[in-house]
């Protein structure tokens, strides 16, 4: 169920708070080589389905910056800031990778609001980003996304 928060003055009141859950989201041994080609990172350890399976997972695993690249569609389907013209991607802060991913694993991302500091016409928000696998008490991925919305 997506978090619905009205207007960006509206997140103020947020911060600290869980802004909701994502839907599960599967990744495919496809997607690992889409984005291989996509960035042209051929190690081994992602599609190699031979090799990877006596390495240290036993399986291929994504590439940490394909699963970093799901934020945007799993934020999107979180939350949702009504009454805002434009959201824009401001960087990242910190970032780690403390589980990998194995091919066909399932994850979502839960948000948390940090930060709200106004800018001229809208925010720029730090929301805390903790990507999980289905199955996992470690998470795969612990980000701080930097956005700014606009009214």
């Amino acid at each position: 169920m997506t978090t619905t928060v009205q207007g960006i003055e509206g997140l103020k009141a947020k911060i600290g708070e869980h802004l909701g859950y994502s839907p599960y989201l599967e990744i495919t041994q496809d997607q690992v080589n889409l984005f291989a080609d996509a960035t042209g990172d051929h190690q081994w350890i992602h599609l190699d389905a031979e090799r990877a399976a006596k390495g240290p997972f036993g399986t291929t695993i994504a590439h940490g910056f394909l699963t970093l690249s799901l934020l945007p569609e799993m934020a999107a389907s979180a939350f949702q800031v009504k009454d805002t013209r434009m959201g824009v991607n401001y960087g990242l802060g910190k970032v780690r990778f403390p589980a990998p991913v194995p091919s066909g694993s399932r994850l979502r991302g839960r948000f948390k609001l940090l930060a709200y500091e106004p800018l001229e016409g809208g925010a720029q928000l730090t929301v805390e980003v903790t990507m999980e696998r289905e199955g996992s008490n470690k998470p795969v991925c612990v980000a701080e996304s930097l956005a700014r919305r606009y009214t």
